[in-house]
């Protein structure tokens, strides 16, 4: 799936289980957070990715009332996919001082969001969907988080060691180290695993329910938490 077509689809999905959920409904995901509290957080960032593209300022904050928020939403998801429309390869601001930052990069960035934030909004339904990401995509999530996000943040790590994440198609590995950002490395002999198929793997990274399994030292892992 095009990353593009990706933010579609899976905002389309986010908002039909938001609209069916109703605005107080709790986010069973994000125990801190109604309906509401995530279309707001999701809106504002659709905003966000807007200006970032475009190399403006982000507008205002979302308003507060559910049908305005809504109409908003809308109008940033069409900014957003116009702004992301143009060339991958034309840059864009970037986040992280130091690091040059595309429009494709970005697009790829919106389409996880979106997917991860459905689930979400799926946990907030009762019976919850049984949504499942192909080996593809999710395999594509797991990258974008440990290449990309991971790199980035500022070094939190208070034990050295090599973890593994391992999917039926490959395995990442990454070094941590005190007062050092992650890096990869060549995958060897891991000091902790993450291991199971890709959607597993790519939702325990951003913290939601998963059946991947954990072997070795889990305090490697900790500080890898989605924020």
């Amino acid at each position: 799936m095009e990353f593009l077509e990706a933010i579609d689809v899976h905002a389309d999905a986010l908002k039909r289980a938001a609209l069916t959920a109703g605005p107080s409904a709790p986010v069973r995901n994000c125990p801190k957070w109604t309906v509401h509290d995530l279309v707001r957080h999701v809106a504002w960032v659709h905003c966000f990715a807007v200006a970032t593209a475009l190399n403006t300022s982000a507008e205002p904050a979302p308003p507060d009332d559910w049908d305005e928020l809504l109409g908003w939403w809308d109008g940033q998801r069409l900014a957003m996919r116009e702004a992301l429309s143009q060339p991958p390869e034309t840059p864009a601001r970037s986040p992280f001082p130091g690091v040059a930052v595309s429009v494709g990069d970005w697009t790829r960035r919106m389409a996880h969001e979106a997917a991860i934030h459905r689930l979400d909004a799926e946990s907030a339904l009762d019976p919850r969907p049984a949504t499942k990401y192909s080996p593809a995509f999710a395999a594509d999530g797991v990258d974008e988080y440990l290449t990309f996000l991971v790199p980035q943040r500022s070094p939190r790590y208070e034990k050295a060691g090599i973890i593994h994440f391992t999917t039926p198609g490959r395995t990442w590995a990454l070094r941590l180290a005190p007062g050092e950002h992650a890096r990869p490395v060549p995958p060897g002999t891991p000091d902790a695993e993450l291991r199971g198929d890709a959607d597993d793997v790519y939702r325990a990274l951003w913290g939601r329910a998963h059946h991947a399994e954990v072997s070795g030292d889990p305090a490697l892992l900790a500080p890898l938490a989605a924020p």
